[in-house]
């Protein structure tokens, strides 16, 4: 059996630069489609939309920005936090 040394004996995910490629074409397709929209109409918003996407879907070890406002999000605002405070003499 051959060993592979990258990625991981070729099981982990293709990365390229800070997104996975699903995440890199679906941009890539998004800024064309915004230029696009940016010439003929003059509408800003699908450039808009493709940057927050872009922005939203870096990789960073195996977890995205939008997980992290995920787990942020759920942590701070939908999970109950209990705070005891006693006074020592």
């Amino acid at each position: 059996m051959t060993q592979y040394i990258y990625p991981q004996n070729l099981k982990a995910t293709a990365n390229l630069w800070l997104w996975s490629l699903r995440d890199f074409a679906i941009i890539c397709i998004g800024l064309l489609i915004s230029a696009l929209a940016l010439t003929q109409i003059h509408l800003i918003v699908p450039l808009a939309l493709t940057a927050a996407y872009a922005f939203l879907s870096i990789r960073l070890e195996e977890i995205t920005v939008l997980d992290y406002v995920r787990y942020a999000g759920k942590f701070l605002l939908f999970s109950q936090q209990e705070y005891v405070w006693r006074c020592e003499e």
